[in-house]
């Protein structure tokens, strides 16, 4: 009887263990965690200015990023270092970007301050055309794809000062062209060339007015970045702008008419001295002019200073 007791109490242990099992392997799975809000996707808002401007990374205006080209085929670069002022470094793998990818880029900067960085950026072909002074036409829809896709191809190395950015001048997108709706995206990490100091609020009429003078329109970008402009060599304005005219005397008969046609747009002056040193002077306006307010309060309290 004692061995009979034995053996139904070691089944009876069995028979648990077994059901103990059976219990686990037909437990529920558990749902997977929620994602948090803070692992989505960023939203970063750009610095704010008026709809009559566009604003612009100073980086990209004191360079040959956005030459003074004209149109027809681009070449293709790896890694060139682009002309550039003292303090800035540009590298670009890509199509060469000409004035009129500088109207497109900056058109999608413009709709991107409003929607803000890493969202979906909606337009169609036609509105956008329309916001950069293009005609509508089927050309136009041709070319305005054309300037997308070398704006999403051309990965650009950009430093200024203690600002770096590396990555496409446009992330990616879509084009519906039944409805001609653009969706685009751009990296918020482009954001960190404008800073709080580190862009211009460039004038939209006037840079329309000089359409289709694609030196006039690079003078008019490099200036508008300068509160109170310094003077440049001839030769170095050549090299900044990214001119494919070999010959310095022909590029200045260009730079004449460009420079008056800017100042006629613009009320500012020019002149170029005997030794080949352009000057032009602005009447510092907003930003600008605090800055320049900054600047003279700083001097006179270094002046105080030495004298005391």
């Amino acid at each position: 009887m004692e061995l009979e007791n034995s053996f139904k109490s070691m089944l009876a242990q069995i028979q648990a263990k077994a059901e103990a099992r059976q219990s686990v392997t037909h437990e529920p799975a558990t749902e997977p965690e929620p994602v948090q809000a803070s692992a989505r996707a960023k939203v970063v808002q750009l610095p704010l200015w008026a709809n009559e401007t566009r604003g612009v990374p100073n980086a990209v205006l004191r360079s040959a990023l956005f030459g003074a080209i004209k149109r027809g085929r681009r070449a293709f670069m790896q890694r060139v270092a682009k002309a550039s002022v003292d303090g800035l470094t540009v590298l670009q793998t890509g199509p060469q970007l000409d004035q009129s990818d500088l109207d497109v880029w900056e058109q999608c900067m413009h709709l991107a301050k409003d929607q803000g960085l890493g969202t979906r950026i909606e337009f169609t072909a036609h509105s956008f055309l329309k916001s950069i002074d293009r005609t509508t036409g089927k050309s136009q829809h041709e070319w305005l794809k054309g300037a997308f896709a070398r704006l999403a191809s051309s990965v650009v190395e950009i430093k200024d000062g203690k600002r770096a950015y590396f990555g496409a001048m446009i992330h990616h997108g879509t084009r519906d062209d039944d409805s001609g709706r653009y969706v685009i995206e751009i990296n918020p990490a482009i954001a960190k060339l404008y800073g709080s100091d580190g862009w211009t609020a460039v004038e939209r009429e006037q840079r329309l007015a000089l359409k289709k003078q694609p030196l006039a329109q690079w003078l008019h970008g490099f200036y508008s970045t300068h509160a109170s402009p310094y003077a440049f060599k001839i030769e170095t304005l050549h090299k900044l702008c990214g001119s494919e005219t070999s010959e310095l005397r022909s590029f200045t008969q260009t730079l004449k008419k460009s420079l008056a046609a800017v100042c006629a747009e613009t009320g500012w002056t020019w002149n170029i001295d005997e030794s080949g040193l352009v000057h032009v002077k602005k009447l510092a306006i907003g930003t600008q002019k605090r800055h320049l307010a900054r600047k003279a309060k700083k001097a006179r309290h270094s002046t105080c200073k030495g004298t005391a």
